[in-house]
């Protein structure tokens, strides 16, 4: 009995002390003080029954009210993001009927003269993010005739090494895929470090059709405080699996 006396009075000690006066609106009960009592020494009991129903409606609308911001911000905020970053990264279709091959590009990408290259698109204000095709003669039927993907890449990135801005290069990745007709397709990821725009992810695909190689080249910026990110990496890998050939009318 002593105990039970005992715990009930520090109960009711500690609901005073969780919510002190101040806090308490008019609408919300007042906890029950340490020292009311009635015979055998038990706490007086609250007569007004409706006190605890009021104070879990108020609750309830107030956990409700968080329920649809909490919809709102993490429901249609991230649509509306995705939407504007899919109008970013929209693609389109560039083909060369005369060269022969077909991929996609970054619409906010415009179109460059550079010698070498046979078609070069530059991100506006960026030179340095750009897809370039390179189309030249050769002897071979397929690229297979040439060596596998492993020893075609190592070729790529022998020849970034030794240009002179290259301070070092390292392959990510290498894969094959079948193109237009079956044509066979190797595709590369590595990246270079560069004295001209330090940090760079390449991408790029290779295939032999007509007795021609194209070679496709994706480069865009990877420096360690602006790393290459999750959506824009995308974008690219989408335009490096579109490259193939043109198809034939």
């Amino acid at each position: 009995f002593a105990l039970s006396y005992h715990k009930q009075q520090n109960q009711t000690h500690n609901q005073n002390f969780i919510f002190p006066k101040s806090l308490l609106s008019p609408s919300i009960p007042k906890a029950p003080s340490s020292s009311s009592s009635t015979q055998n020494g038990y706490p007086e009991k609250s007569n007004d029954r409706n006190e605890e129903p009021n104070l879990s409606i108020r609750l309830s609308k107030r956990s409700f009210n968080l329920s649809i911001f909490a919809l709102f911000f993490n429901g249609f905020l991230p649509n509306l993001s995705k939407r504007a970053y899919a109008e970013e990264m929209e693609l389109q279709r560039y083909t060369d009927s005369k060269e022969g091959f077909t991929l996609l590009i970054p619409s906010s990408f415009n179109k460059v003269e550079k010698a070498g290259a046979t078609v070069l698109f530059e991100e506006e204000g960026k030179g340095s993010n750009n897809v370039g095709v390179v189309v030249n003669p050769v002897r071979l039927s397929s690229l297979g005739e040439f060596g596998t993907p492993e020893f075609v890449v190592d070729k790529l990135i022998q020849a970034e090494k030794r240009k002179e801005s290259t301070v070092d290069a390292e392959v990510i990745g290498v894969a094959e895929r079948s193109g237009q007709g079956g044509l066979q397709v190797y595709e590369f990821e590595y990246k270079v470090d560069s004295t001209r725009g330090g940090m760079k992810r390449i991408f790029s695909a290779a295939f032999v059709a007509s007795k021609k190689l194209y070679l496709l080249n994706i480069a865009h910026s990877d420096k360690p405080e602006s790393p290459l990110d999750a959506q824009t990496r995308t974008m690219l890998e989408q335009v490096l699996h579109s490259f193939d050939a043109a198809p034939q009318t």
